[in-house]
């Protein structure tokens, strides 16, 4: 009887703790933040920094923040950079799922076509900015321009490898059974491929934010990078620190969403979404 009773205490001991690390792991994650925001603030005021650095405290920042958003400026600019990425990041994963769909389902379209994707895939998107700006000048469609090339062929990539990847076995079995090609792609192959085009569509999502900052920096006189290259000119450290935390806060908030929908549509089969 003693033995039963401690086996049971045990287990609602361990359910217990295993219920409390799932309600405060969100909090946990989030102190180091605040130690390092404390600190920064703490060595800024307490003259530890050297003064060749420029850095201003967090308090300085965030007013500054507030400051350029009730005027205006930081909205204006962030919405320059918000449709530019939208724009270039749809049209490119449209695009690269399209062709990697049709290179991973027909084998004679990959061999057509593998040997281009694989010769420009390894190009970095802001390489082609110099024949951009020669063939479409310096305009609005630069900066999408150069987002669709960087958007295009990781998914491309990630579509197509994991089209190649679904288990040809199914794909028999549904044929034997009288199932014709275009309802196996949609309802076995696209399905089993999902996992693999959500890292793409995960991994590019924040990448097209880092690509469109260095873009404005170089050749487009509006946006997040345009704002950023003007607060350096002016030696203006704090706004230079607002326009990074708003790049850190889009990269991550579009990576969240892509991995927020990953685990929606396919933690059904893969055991990500808590019952």
């Amino acid at each position: 009887m003693k033995s039963l009773r401690a086996e049971v205490i045990l287990a609602l001991s361990f359910f217990q703790m295993n219920n409390w690390k799932k309600i405060k792991r969100p909090g946990w994650g989030l102190l180091p933040i605040f130690i390092f925001l404390a600190m920064w603030e703490a060595i800024v005021r307490l003259n530890l920094m050297p003064g060749q650095l420029l850095l201003p405290p967090f308090s300085v920042v965030i007013r500054e923040f507030f400051e350029l958003t009730s005027t205006g400026v930081l909205t204006q600019n962030f919405f320059h950079s918000l449709v530019r990425v939208l724009i270039g990041f749809c049209a490119g994963s449209v695009a690269g799922l399209i062709v990697g769909i049709l290179m991973g389902w027909k084998k004679v379209l990959n061999d057509t076509f593998s040997p281009i994707i694989s010769l420009l895939y390894p190009i970095p998107a802001l390489g082609w900015l110099p024949l951009l700006m020669l063939w479409i000048g310096i305009n609005e469609a630069l900066p999408i321009v150069i987002i669709f090339i960087c958007s295009f062929f990781p998914i491309c990539y990630n579509t197509t490898a994991g089209i190649k990847g679904v288990n040809r076995n199914f794909v028999q079995v549904a044929r034997t059974l009288g199932a014709p090609d275009p309802r196996i792609l949609l309802t076995i192959v696209l399905p089993l491929a999902l996992p693999s085009i959500f890292t793409g569509l995960r991994l590019e999502a924040g990448m097209a934010w880092r690509v469109i900052i260095a873009a404005e920096m170089v050749a487009i006189p509006t946006g997040i990078g345009a704002l950023l290259m003007r607060a350096e000119s002016l030696i203006r450290v704090d706004i230079i620190i607002v326009c990074l935390m708003v790049l850190s806060l889009m990269c991550l908030s579009f990576e969240k969403f892509f991995q927020y929908l990953e685990e929606r549509i396919t933690g059904k089969w893969t055991g990500h979404v808590d019952s």
